[in-house]
């Protein structure tokens, strides 16, 4: 039983869950529209050039989780879900986490967006298990602070490694899925690297490394 590990938002999403999170709560007018949308925007930019400060981006997208009760947030989700995810969910994306389950792989998704925004979005894909950025939670309510290493570039290995400690599974014949060059150091780990629909400087390295390129889109 192999692993099948997909990134998230530009793979399987046609989309950013993370940035469609902070839009969705923009429209619902639940944070200030000129600060928070501005801000939102920034971190995007910041993450598809390489340059984001994970913790500040974190400190950011997870305060609003703290202004809620987890009940309200679960409703919060739920209309997130049908306004803005359903319509991002590649098809090809599901067909492939398919041909992976009809050949016993384990399939899990491995996202640097944190858990309460993707945990919904992992079950609608059907996945074994997420591995994700971690909310820390004290007493039922969110703090704002992250939980653990932040599921980023080399803490994706970091949290891997930790996930495969805790199972019994490995990398042997794994297959990894990604867009983003912030990816590269886990493509690196894993016995089959697919870059998909990826950014410029994933695309470059794919052709230089002879990786396979493909489109969920």
């Amino acid at each position: 039983m192999a692993l099948a590990l997909f990134d998230l938002d530009n793979t399987l999403l046609a989309n950013d869950s993370d940035f469609l999170w902070g839009c969705f709560l923009v429209e619902k007018g639940l944070v200030d529209k000129s600060t928070y949308d501005d801000a939102n925007k920034r971190f995007y930019a910041e993450y598809k050039r390489g340059t984001l400060d994970i913790f500040e981006f974190l400190a950011f997208t997870l305060k609003p989780l703290t202004q809620f009760s987890m009940e309200e947030l679960a409703q919060l989700h739920n209309e997130f879900m049908q306004k803005h995810i359903i319509s991002a969910m590649t098809q090809k994306g599901i067909a492939q986490i398919q041909h992976h389950r009809e050949l016993d792989d384990i399939i899990v998704i491995i996202t640097a967006t944190n858990s309460f925004v993707t945990g919904p979005i992992a079950k609608a894909f059907k996945a074994d298990d997420l591995i994700a950025t971690e909310p820390e939670i004290i007493d039922g309510k969110y703090t704002g602070q992250v939980a653990g290493t932040p599921c980023f570039q080399g803490g994706k290995i970091i949290r891997l490694n930790q996930w495969l400690e805790n199972t019994s599974h490995d990398l042997e014949g794994s297959t990894f899925y990604s867009d983003s060059h912030n990816d590269i150091l886990l493509l690196e780990q894993v016995t089959t690297p697919i870059a998909v629909d990826p950014d410029d400087e994933l695309k470059a390295i794919a052709l230089e490394r002879n990786w396979e390129i493909r489109s969920f889109r």
